[in-house]
Protein backbone atom coordinates (compact mmCIF):
# COMPACT_ATOMS: atom_id res chain seq x y z
CA UNK A 1 0.00 0.00 0.00
CA UNK A 2 1.23 3.47 -0.72
CA UNK A 3 1.50 6.01 2.23
CA UNK A 4 0.67 8.96 0.23
CA UNK A 5 -2.36 7.04 -1.87
CA UNK A 6 -3.93 6.30 1.62
CA UNK A 7 -3.30 9.82 2.69
CA UNK A 8 -5.21 11.33 -0.18
CA UNK A 9 -7.95 8.72 0.33
CA UNK A 10 -8.16 9.70 4.36
CA UNK A 11 -8.08 13.72 3.40
CA UNK A 12 -10.97 13.38 0.85
CA UNK A 13 -12.65 11.00 3.66
CA UNK A 14 -12.25 13.46 6.03
CA UNK A 15 -13.77 16.42 4.38
CA UNK A 16 -16.82 14.46 3.26
CA UNK A 17 -17.72 13.24 6.50
CA UNK A 18 -16.89 16.75 7.65
CA UNK A 19 -19.46 18.18 5.30
CA UNK A 20 -21.98 15.51 6.41
CA UNK A 21 -21.53 16.17 9.98
CA UNK A 22 -22.08 19.90 9.06
CA UNK A 23 -25.16 19.14 7.35
CA UNK A 24 -26.82 16.96 10.37
CA UNK A 25 -25.99 19.69 12.57
CA UNK A 26 -27.89 21.95 10.25
CA UNK A 27 -30.33 19.31 10.32
CA UNK A 28 -30.38 18.69 14.16
CA UNK A 29 -30.41 22.80 15.36
CA UNK A 30 -31.76 24.98 12.38
CA UNK A 31 -34.32 22.37 11.22
CA UNK A 32 -34.81 20.56 14.19
CA UNK A 33 -35.94 17.50 12.16
CA UNK A 34 -33.44 14.66 12.38
CA UNK A 35 -30.53 13.66 14.33
CA UNK A 36 -29.57 10.80 12.38
CA UNK A 37 -27.23 13.02 10.74
CA UNK A 38 -24.97 13.90 13.44
CA UNK A 39 -25.87 10.23 14.88
CA UNK A 40 -24.05 8.80 11.73
CA UNK A 41 -21.79 11.29 10.48
CA UNK A 42 -20.49 12.00 14.02
CA UNK A 43 -19.35 9.01 14.44
CA UNK A 44 -18.18 8.40 10.87
CA UNK A 45 -15.72 11.43 10.97
CA UNK A 46 -14.69 10.67 14.13
CA UNK A 47 -12.73 7.57 12.81
CA UNK A 48 -11.63 9.29 9.41
CA UNK A 49 -10.46 12.10 11.78
CA UNK A 50 -7.94 10.12 13.09
CA UNK A 51 -7.17 7.56 10.22
CA UNK A 52 -6.14 10.87 8.53
CA UNK A 53 -3.96 11.62 11.18
CA UNK A 54 -2.18 8.60 11.36
CA UNK A 55 -1.94 8.62 7.13
CA UNK A 56 -0.09 12.07 7.71
CA UNK A 57 2.33 10.51 9.95
CA UNK A 58 2.73 7.80 7.82
CA UNK A 59 3.40 9.52 4.77
CA UNK A 60 5.43 12.33 6.41
CA UNK A 61 7.54 10.08 7.48
CA UNK A 62 7.89 7.94 4.38
CA UNK A 63 8.34 10.82 2.33
CA UNK A 64 10.86 12.95 5.17
CA UNK A 65 8.61 15.96 5.32
CA UNK A 66 9.72 18.95 7.49
CA UNK A 67 8.19 19.32 10.76
CA UNK A 68 6.18 22.38 9.59
CA UNK A 69 4.77 20.53 6.72
CA UNK A 70 3.60 17.53 9.07
CA UNK A 71 2.47 20.02 11.37
CA UNK A 72 0.25 22.06 9.00
CA UNK A 73 -1.23 18.71 8.07
CA UNK A 74 -2.02 17.53 11.18
CA UNK A 75 -3.58 21.04 11.82
CA UNK A 76 -5.67 20.37 8.65
CA UNK A 77 -7.26 18.13 10.03
CA UNK A 78 -9.57 20.70 12.55
CA UNK A 79 -11.54 23.30 10.66
CA UNK A 80 -14.03 21.85 7.95
CA UNK A 81 -12.65 20.66 4.13
CA UNK A 82 -9.09 21.84 5.06
CA UNK A 83 -7.73 18.53 4.31
CA UNK A 84 -8.88 18.78 0.83
CA UNK A 85 -6.79 21.73 0.81
CA UNK A 86 -4.02 20.73 2.64
CA UNK A 87 -3.49 17.57 0.33
CA UNK A 88 -3.47 19.29 -3.07
CA UNK A 89 -1.14 22.01 -2.20
CA UNK A 90 1.20 18.72 -1.23
CA UNK A 91 0.41 16.96 -4.22
CA UNK A 92 1.15 19.39 -6.31
CA UNK A 93 5.13 19.88 -4.32
CA UNK A 94 5.77 16.20 -4.57
CA UNK A 95 8.98 14.99 -6.93
CA UNK A 96 8.02 13.53 -9.70
CA UNK A 97 7.76 9.91 -9.41
CA UNK A 98 9.42 7.26 -11.48
CA UNK A 99 6.85 5.09 -13.07
CA UNK A 100 6.27 1.92 -12.49
CA UNK A 101 8.74 -0.84 -14.09
CA UNK A 102 6.62 -3.29 -16.76
CA UNK A 103 6.37 -6.93 -15.52
CA UNK A 104 7.22 -9.53 -18.33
Amino acid sequence: MQPFRVFRVTAIAEAFSWTGLLVGMFLKHVTETTEAGVWFFGRLHGVLFVAYLVATLWVARTERWSIWRTLFGLAASIPPLTTLIFERWVAKRRPAQEPAAATA
